[in-house]
């Protein structure tokens, strides 16, 4: 994730989508896979620093990372929890400083916004697609921030450059589609 991690803390961007799309582009990350179960997190934690929330940056990136390389790959149709989902909701657990122990509001906030992606991602359905659930799973953490802590992360209509790359693609179903 250095590579990565450098993107991440050297933009001013508060857009996650175009932090993911940065991400997403890098030579060195697949179509699909566990790697996105960091990714969506990472964009959606560096719009969130660059927007004001306080916290380091480079440490909870690192945190994330950790976190998001235990989760396997597959977890969308074998556990019924897509990475995406619990990449923004770890992201929030550690800039909030929660764990399992912890007995607040954040606690519960981290499980909201996953619960919420997992709900936006099922109705959306599959095949699996960790570029359409990254761009799901932001729309779904944009909203929650605003709604739950009054933060302004910019947001914008995403036409998924992937479409051509993925031969599982749901085209017009998708609501990231744009072309083939």
């Amino acid at each position: 994730m250095s590579g990565l991690k450098e993107i991440c803390l050297g933009t001013e961007s508060t857009n996650p989508y175009a932090i993911l799309l940065v991400l997403m582009h890098q030579p060195e990350i697949p179509m699909h896979g566990p790697v996105h179960h960091i990714l969506d997190g990472a964009a959606f934690m560096t719009a969130m620093h660059n927007a004001g929330t306080a916290f380091d940056l480079d440490a909870a990136l690192d945190e994330l990372s950790a976190r998001g390389a235990l989760m396997p790959g597959a977890t969308c149709g074998k556990w019924g929890v897509c990475g995406a989902a619990s990449s923004v909701g770890a992201a929030l657990a550690v800039m909030h400083g929660t764990g399992p122990l912890s007995d607040s509001e954040y606690y519960r906030d981290n499980l909201r916004l996953t619960s919420r992606v997992l709900a936006n991602i099922a109705e959306i359905g599959g095949p699996r697609c960790c570029k359409r659930n990254g761009f799901a799973a932001l729309d779904t953490a944009v909203a929650f921030v605003k709604e739950r802590y009054d933060i302004q992360l910019e947001k914008q209509a995403v036409m998924c450059p992937f479409s051509g790359k993925n031969p599982q693609c749901i085209g017009a179903r998708c609501p990231y589609h744009c072309c083939m």
